[in-house]
């Protein structure tokens, strides 16, 4: 069980099932669950997860930060369904790898749990994914997720 987790949330299925994993291993007693949205223009058509509305390439800054406002809120009322009572949520711009990373450290968290696959991984074929680098450059244990 671990005491701080921090989920990266992109409205992907794959994010969705990380949530509800990470919810799991928190050992519920005094543990928090960080929730971190980095908003990116995604390039293609999609639909998130929790019904936020997927964002295009054309997406102003300030509609991707509301977008992703209201993608942590609905993240932070799912674990709070599953009995997580101390929930931090974050929205910071950048690279997500670094932002993750970063956000981790500051947090000093006791894992990462994380989709393997988010929404701007179109199916898969991008090289060098962000929860492949994450896992490769993380300095606590990360758990990447699959359907």
């Amino acid at each position: 069980m671990f005491d701080r987790i921090l989920v990266p949330v992109d409205g992907s299925e794959h994010a969705k099932q990380a949530l509800a994993i990470a919810c799991q291993l928190l050992n519920k007693t005094d543990a928090t669950v960080h929730l971190l949205h980095v908003p990116q223009a995604l390039g293609y058509e999609t639909t998130l997860v929790w019904g936020v509305g997927a964002m295009n390439a054309e997406a102003t800054l300030a509609e991707r930060e509301k977008a992703g406002k209201q993608l942590l809120e609905q993240a932070a009322a799912f674990a709070r369904e599953q009995g997580v009572e101390q929930i931090e949520q974050e929205l910071i711009q950048g690279d997500p790898v670094r932002v993750i990373l970063d956000t981790a450290k500051k947090r000093d968290v006791d894992a990462i749990v994380m989709g393997s696959r988010g929404l701007s991984d179109l199916g898969g074929v991008v090289i060098g994914s962000v929860s492949h680098k994450v896992s490769h450059a993380a300095k606590c244990r990360v758990i990447t997720v699959s359907q």
